[in-house]
């Protein structure tokens, strides 16, 4: 995704100076549900698809995902994408504020016209970027219709976003989102399901189809709700994720089949040798014994808990207990 520079911009600071694609407007449709009023867009301002941009138009769906959210009085909204707006309308009539990422200048002004005329228009802030570059503010709770070919990077994004927040509320691709939630032995097991439920609870909401979404996507999508562990686990997440990478690129296989290749043997030995000269307390690298990695490998490999194992039936636990018996014997994946 191309760079772009950072603006906050609040409805009721007046026009914007950045350059806008001009497109023909109507005035709002609206259609009513149990709780705030449900606006949808009659514009047909076209999509940019090549950011990711499908519009949710089922005003249906959007107050389900609202409603999911469990907003309060007292929330800070963090909305990504909010397209024309069709989610943002309704949030601001149950939240404090929503603040909104969005890199397409012509979907800030399209916001900002459906809120300006409004009595929430003062809880609208946007912030006109790329939000993988962008260093998001404090928020309660994030909802969102994400560009699905930056749904990796925004997940992990929130998922190391301090001060920790409530939850997320997101929308993905479908076989990504069941990715998130996976367990061992599944399919869709794999290193993205690792990662995230170790940082996190991922909860499936509902299953969308592609008709309620303009123009609609080639694949079905799913809303999740992620809520971070709280206390995080106590793991360097770098040393983990090298162990994970290295484990999923081949699950299925068995432990000792990956680890005792001869290119992950290579750089266990210059981690091994790099950990052991960092606590060498001063002595010449040379003199700083060096066991022999495979052996050290075997050792572990070998135990009862992981002899003939794969990580595609290891869940969170397993994958924890492994990486501290590599550890204890100076093994390292960062």
């Amino acid at each position: 995704m191309p760079k772009a520079s950072k603006k906050r911009i609040s409805p009721s600071s007046g026009h914007l100076t950045t350059p806008y694609s001009a497109a023909s407007r109507q005035a709002n449709g609206f259609a009513s549900n149990n709780g705030p009023s449900v606006k949808i867009s009659n514009n047909l301002i076209s999509a940019n698809t090549g950011l990711g941009q499908h519009f949710l138009k089922n005003p249906a769906v959007v107050a389900a995902i609202i409603e999911r959210a469990s907003l309060k009085p007292t929330d800070v909204v963090l909305e990504i994408g909010p397209g024309t707006g069709n989610m943002t309308c309704p949030m601001l009539e149950k939240c404090k504020k929503v603040v909104a990422v969005e890199y397409d200048d012509r979907m800030v002004r399209e916001v900002m016209k459906r809120v300006e005329a409004t009595p929430h228009s003062h809880k609208l802030s946007i912030i006109q970027g790329d939000v993988l570059r962008t260093a998001l503010p404090f928020f309660d709770v994030c909802v969102a219709n994400v560009p699905y070919q930056i749904s990796s990077g925004i997940v992990f994004k929130l998922l190391s976003h301090k001060p920790m927040f409530r939850c997320a509320v997101l929308m993905f691709q479908e076989e990504f989102a069941l990715r998130l939630s996976a367990k061992p032995g599944e399919a869709l097991y794999c290193r993205l399901s690792v990662n995230v439920q170790l940082l996190a609870k991922v909860d499936q909401l509902m299953k969308v189809g592609k008709n309620n979404f303009r123009p609609p996507p080639k694949v079905e999508s799913r809303v999740v709700r992620i809520e971070l562990r709280n206390p995080p686990p106590p793991v360097n997440f770098t040393e983990w994720d090298g162990m994970i990478r290295l484990l999923f690129n081949r699950k299925n296989k068995t432990l000792r089949s990956v680890l005792m290749t001869k290119s992950t043997i290579k750089l266990l030995e210059e981690n091994l040798k790099t950990h052991l000269s960092l606590n060498s307390c001063g002595r010449n690298r040379m003199d700083v014994d060096t066991p022999k990695v495979t052996q050290l490998i075997e050792e572990v490999v070998g135990m009862d808990e992981w002899n003939g194992k794969r990580a595609a039936k290891l869940d969170i636990d397993d994958f924890l207990l492994l990486l501290t018996e590599f550890n204890k014997r100076g093994i390292h994946f960062a």
